[in-house]
């Protein structure tokens, strides 16, 4: 049976061809589709998960830095500072800029702070050093890559000019990107000295972190005080409400195409080799044999699918990155393993639309 399955799909190798780079077209979507969820859900997230706060405190009903406002002032600033447990209140203003080279123009998400702090700042440099004074900038690095910076460039930002003097990574949210600059540049830039979006807070060793939460919400009522994995739970929670149902889709159209595209096929020959299958009916054959003709079929063509499009992959990932820097896309082998499975199951679901067919074989045609 296995070599009569193998027989059938060569006997038209165009369109065994063009059926294999079809599906295998579809695979590749999925695999790019999950694996730019991935980098953007790491990407988006990696500011926060990185920073060092026990506790993040906002203006009331912010709940995220993704796509919230928040504004919160240098006198509560002092006050949450004052709460006892709290060893460290550190404010960041995040706010939306652009950087100009020569007719390029690029929108970054500007993050000022305190760098003698060590909160807020860039989660890993891979060149280069931090921001020490107002006229230093830390560039993402993708964000970098796409503009061609680098470490000792100028920077045109809202007509200020700084230097660049390092490049971090971590910081590529894919619509947009972090740069880092003192928080009194990024105040002087807004002309609002006293405002920061939110504050870091590290509290002194061996205190309840619940605690000094709870101290800080009593003494500021017009606040929000989130522990550091509500905090990032919350921004992961906003990622996926606005990302994760477009990658969804599309994934599921590409699925949908392969299960047509392989049902199509399996029809075609079921149709063409129609007197072969009454043969078999005649001599006898039970209905699992012809079934197993069919899924077999379906389950060589997905296999060989999956092979080809794994080839095709990291070569196209790699050079959709190096032409689209802002572009990061980062698999698994969790992630190989569910949509290889998936495309088993879709390749099952074909066949057995096209095994509908056989039931209007009738043993008599074999003398048609």
């Amino acid at each position: 049976m296995d070599m009569y399955a193998v027989r059938t799909l060569r006997s038209q190798p165009l369109r065994l061809a063009l059926t294999i780079g079809g599906v295998s077209l579809c695979i590749v979507l999925m695999f790019f589709l999950l694996a730019v969820y991935r980098g953007v859900a790491d990407g988006s997230v990696e500011y926060i998960r990185r920073n060092k706060a026990d506790l993040w405190v906002l203006q009331r009903n912010a709940t995220n830095i993704l796509r919230g406002s928040s504004l919160v002032s240098a006198a509560q600033g002092e006050r949450i500072s004052r709460v006892p447990g709290v060893k460290t209140a550190a404010p960041v203003l995040f706010l939306l800029s652009t950087i100009r080279k020569g007719e390029k123009v690029g929108t970054i998400f500007l993050t000022g702070y305190e760098p003698e702090s060590g909160l807020g700042g860039p989660p890993q440099l891979v060149q280069g050093r931090a921001v020490q004074t107002d006229e230093d900038i830390v560039l993402d690095r993708s964000f970098a890559e796409k503009f061609r910076f680098k470490v000792g460039d100028p920077v045109d930002l809202q007509g200020s000019r700084l230097q660049v003097v390092g490049i971090s990574r971590g910081t590529n949210a894919f619509v947009i990107q972090y740069a880092f600059v003192t928080l009194r540049f990024a105040r002087a830039l807004i002309g609002f000295p006293g405002l920061a979006t939110c504050y870091l807070v590290q509290i002194d060793r061996g205190t309840p972190a619940a605690a000094v939460q709870e101290k800080v919400r009593l003494a500021l009522p017009g606040l929000e005080v989130y522990d550091h994995r509500t905090f990032l739970d919350n921004n992961i929670r906003e990622m996926k409400s606005g990302f994760l149902p477009l990658l969804y889709t599309v994934a599921a159209i590409g699925a949908v195409v392969l299960t047509v595209i392989l049902s199509l096929l399996l029809s075609v020959n079921i149709l063409e080799r129609r007197k072969d299958f009454a043969v078999f009916k005649t001599l006898g054959s039970p209905l699992g044999f012809l079934w197993g003709l069919v899924i077999k079929q379906a389950l060589l063509i997905a296999s060989a699918s999956s092979v080809a499009a794994l080839a095709v992959f990291f070569p196209l990932v790699r050079l959709i990155e190096k032409l689209a820097p802002e572009v990061s896309a980062k698999s698994s082998l969790g992630q190989i393993i569910g949509i290889v499975l998936v495309v088993a199951l879709m390749s099952l679901l074909s066949s057995l639309i096209s095994i509908q067919r056989l039931r209007r074989i009738y043993f008599l045609e074999v003398f048609a």
